[in-house]
C-alpha cells in the first residue's frame, strides 16, 4: 500500500484505489491525521454477484513535490521488528513518523512513547 502511494505521487496522480483491509484503513487514517495524504474513503463496488470494498486515497502535494518522499518498511513477513517504548525514537528529527502496532491499536512512535507502549514497528514515512 505504502509503495503504491509513493509511486503514484512520483508520477503526480491525484488519487489511488486499493483493496480494502482494516489495517490499510487504519494506516491511511494515521497518514491523513499527519498530513501525508489528503483524504481516505471506503467505498463498495458491485461486481456480478458480490460487493468488493475499496479504499480511495486522495494524494497530497506541496509546492516542492509530493507529501510522501520516502517509505521504509521496517517489519516484513520474513522478519518482524519489535521495540519497547524506550527504543522508539523520532524519525528524521521529527519530520517523519514511524507507525507502530500496539495492543491499543496503530499509533505513531511518538504517541506510543507517550503512552508507554511498545509493539511491532511497521514502517517509517517521511
Amino acid at each position: 500500500m505504502l509503495v503504491q502511494i509513493k509511486n503514484a505521487q512520483m508520477v503526480a496522480k491525484p488519487s489511488v484505489v486499493l483493496p480494502y483491509s482494516n489495517l490499510k484503513y487504519e494506516i491511511a487514517k494515521l497518514l491523513v491525521s499527519h498530513n501525508f495524504i489528503g483524504a481516505v474513503e471506503k467505498k463498495k463496488r458491485k461486481l456480478k454477484k458480490s460487493e468488493v470494498s475499496e479504499l480511495h486515497l486522495d494524494l497530497k502535494y506541496s509546492q516542492s513535490g509530493p507529501a510522501v518522499s520516502q517509505v521504509k518498511m521496517i517489519s516484513k513477513p520474513s522478519r518482524r521488528v519489535y521495540a519497547s517504548a524506550s527504543e522508539l525514537h523520532p524519525v528524521r528529527n521529527g519530520y517523519g513518523i514511524a507507525i507502530v502496532s500496539t495492543t491499543k491499536g496503530l499509533m505513531t512512535s511518538q504517541q506510543a512513547r507517550k503512552a508507554g507502549l511498545g509493539g511491532e514497528v511497521i514502517c517509517e514515512i517521511w
